[in-house]
């Protein structure tokens, strides 16, 4: 029973689903982060979402799915690369970009005629988009621009009462948001993710660029995004803790994000707080953003951080990392 295995109580996804089929707002838990939820093909609903996060109209969000077989009803054509992602990472930490089929509201696009589609690796949120029976728009649960929440309590502390129902499914094991694959052409992630580059490149068959720009609109590409409060500072790995002590001789509150090879020289002093990073990818993602909320939590006015090596996880690390320092780092 799902009630049992994630202590939920049993009335609560039918609870959310009713919530949504209401035009109401339920924030739910992914294997990414938490998302905002409306009924996708609610126009005043989804409008309701960009007021509360206080995102632009013009970014456009995911419409999550029950499952694979849906897929066709949300778009105009499925092309074979679109097959291959699907049965190879559905669900799971990817989305697919493709030309909208007409039942998709632009409100949801961002007035553009592609559509964010995907398939959540979650058991609360598949039973949810089960009970619900369509497609859910959902970005991430927090204010527009901040630090994405993994856990129902992050949803609480940013969004308060602006939810209608908050679907508690304890911590999110991938930590870092989906993968982002433009499929309107040939195939180029637009934002990394939770599906490495490489295992995309192994199911396709051909390399699969990274674009730091592009026509077509998808979340997390602002330049500034994912941020604390703290300013976040990216420097080589040989230059975190001297950096960090210079601050902090200055009189800045400073935390640091210690790459593991240099724990050892690490030291916790007044108006610093250190965390080693895991010397894993997947562990490290999990956690970056519970890293950035210690931070902002301890009164850190500078994180000093450095990106690990961009494969597998690393690159979608990097890419938050860089994006919560914003043109300042």
């Amino acid at each position: 029973m799902l009630s049992d295995q994630l202590k939920i109580a049993p009335d609560s996804v039918e609870r959310a689903a009713r919530t949504l089929r209401a035009g109401g707002l339920v924030a739910f838990p992914t294997e990414t982060v938490y998302g905002l939820g409306a009924d996708a093909e609610n126009v005043d609903a989804v409008e309701r979402v960009f007021a509360v996060k206080g995102r632009p109209s013009t970014h456009p969000l995911i419409v999550h799915l029950s499952g694979a077989h849906q897929l066709p009803d949300w778009v105009e054509e499925v092309p074979d690369a679109a097959h291959r992602i699907a049965e190879r990472f559905w669900p799971g930490p990817v989305t697919l970009v493709l030309r909208r089929a007409r039942r998709v509201p632009l409100a949801v696009t961002g007035r553009l005629e592609t559509v964010a589609l995907r398939v959540p690796d979650h058991p609360v949120a598949l039973a949810l988009l089960t009970a619900f029976g369509g497609g859910v728009a959902a970005p991430s649960a927090n204010r527009f621009g901040s630090v994405s929440p993994t856990t129902a309590s992050h949803v609480r502390e940013g969004l308060g009462s602006d939810v209608d129902y908050v679907l508690d499914g304890g911590s999110c094991a991938v930590g870092v948001e989906s993968t982002i694959v433009d499929l309107t052409g040939e195939p180029a992630i637009l934002r990394p993710g939770g599906v490495s580059r490489e295992d995309l490149e192994h199911v396709l068959g051909g390399s699969v660029p990274v674009r730091a720009k592009s026509s077509v609109r998808v979340p997390g590409q602002l330049p500034s995004h994912y941020a604390p409060r703290a300013r976040v500072l990216l420097v080589e790995p040989g230059q975190v803790l001297g950096l960090a002590e210079h601050l902090r001789a200055q009189g800045c509150r400073v935390g640091v994000l210690v790459p593991p090879e240099f724990a050892g020289d690490a030291g916790s002093g007044a108006g610093q707080r250190v965390i080693v990073v895991p010397d894993s990818h997947a562990r490290h993602a999990r956690q970056l953003y519970e890293f950035l909320r210690d931070f902002d939590r301890h009164g850190c006015e500078v994180i000093v951080a450095s990106v690990p090596v961009p494969d597998g996880l690393g690159l979608a690390i990097t890419d938050r990392l860089r994006r919560a320092a914003g043109p300042r780092g």
